[in-house]
């Protein structure tokens, strides 16, 4: 029996068909049978050029591949509602994708890596997978300037035309995100769960903005849980999607630093921003740099490096909005210079009272300027005008 008329797959409407659905279908039975990754999906998908001839192939056939039993059993009898899942999300909105690697609108940069997925599900503007990406990544635990800077460079690098690329995470990810969608709002957010699901779930909103202005995309079906093996073969993606990497905080071992091996074995730029001597958080950019990872200050060392037009004209910094300092505090952030400092060094440099640089440092803590991220030493967001 032709296994594809075993479906569920019945519904029409406009522009996609049953006809359509049943091709459709045939890829993601494959994608849904266990023991076959993105690899061995690969081979099956060359011998058989596609997913519907192996699954018309016969149980004669099918018990001869090398597969594992599992797999086998699977494609002799696939799971067709868990296909029909896929599809009714498909169908749920114009906005709801599903590419495949011979769809046309696949894009060409992701379909060039090692193991690319075979199948791309995406919730917004599809057509922004084509633009030139620059993927931002970086501590899910970052200093108050690690964030700003992952926001101001996604913000800018937005503005220059390029899609900011990143992985929905807590910390850099997610400051790379609202970056991109206060400039012009492209920036795409690759998932380690199926689309019907968000994680961190405290990004739910950040996700609903992301799937407005830019787009949603994993490699996993619907229903797909955050595990953990599922978040290195994410970072592929981002790598793979993106002319470049850039790391803005990372520790010696890091999810991130995986993310820029991977972009440079798949040939693409790795950036990466230096940063005190004292910040463990520095440490993994400045490896990167050793390795040779090019050294960034301003989005400028970006653009040139990429070879793309540099805009006329830069977006201002969103560090002219902060408030007004009085002098005692316009002070004591310059004295805290560059590097973590305690507050009984503040009140050595400063010779003011205890009690006064208690209560400023407090103040500007609550305005964003100065954080205390670890082990009572307080270090400044950025350097006021």
């Amino acid at each position: 029996m032709d296994a594809i008329s075993a479906d569920p797959v019945n519904a029409d409407e406009p522009g996609r068909g049953r006809s359509q659905d049943k091709t459709l279908a045939a890829w993601l039975a494959l994608l849904h049978c266990p023991g076959i990754g993105p690899r061995r999906y690969q081979i099956l998908l060359d011998y058989y050029q596609h997913p519907e001839h192996l699954l018309d192939a016969g149980a004669g056939e099918i018990n001869r591949l090398e597969l594992p039993r599992e797999s086998k059993d699977w494609l002799k009898q696939p799971d067709w509602e868990r296909v029909a899942a896929d599809l009714d999300w498909h169908r749920q909105s114009p906005d709801h994708h599903i590419l495949t690697l011979h769809d046309p609108g696949y894009p060409e940069r992701l379909k060039q890596i090692d193991s690319a997925p075979p199948l791309l599900f995406v919730k917004g503007r599809v057509e922004l997978l084509a633009t030139p990406q620059l993927g931002i990544v970086g501590s899910r635990n970052p200093s108050a300037g690690g964030r700003d800077n992952a926001f101001n460079f996604a913000q800018s690098l937005s503005h220059a035309g390029l899609t900011v690329t990143s992985g929905l995470a807590l910390g850099i990810d997610a400051a790379a995100h609202e970056g991109a969608l206060a400039g012009s709002g492209r920036t795409l957010a690759v998932a380690g769960t199926g689309l019907d699901r968000v994680y961190p779930a405290r990004h739910r909103k950040l996700a609903h903005d992301i799937a407005a202005h830019g787009a949603l995309v994993s490699e996993f079906p619907l229903g797909s849980l955050p595990m953990a093996d599922h978040f290195p073969r994410r970072n592929r993606i981002i790598s793979g999607l993106s002319l470049g990497i850039l790391v803005v905080e990372a520790a010696p071992k890091s999810g991130s630093l995986i993310t820029a091996r991977l972009a440079s074995e798949q040939g693409r730029e790795v950036f990466a921003i230096p940063g005190s001597i004292h910040n463990p958080l520095a440490r993994g950019c400045h490896n990167l740099i050793r390795q040779g990872a090019k050294l960034v200050e301003t989005i400028d060392d970006i653009i040139t490096e990429l070879g793309l037009p540099n805009p006329a004209t830069a977006p201002q910094s969103n560090l002219a909005q902060r408030p007004e300092l009085d002098p005692s505090a316009l002070k004591l952030l310059e004295l805290m210079g560059h590097d973590p400092v305690s507050m009984d060094t503040l009140i050595e440099r400063s010779g003011l009272p205890a009690e006064a640089v208690a209560s400023i440092l407090l103040v500007l803590e609550l305005q964003g300027m100065v954080s205390c991220p670890a082990g009572g030493l307080y270090i400044k967001a950025y350097d006021h005008p």
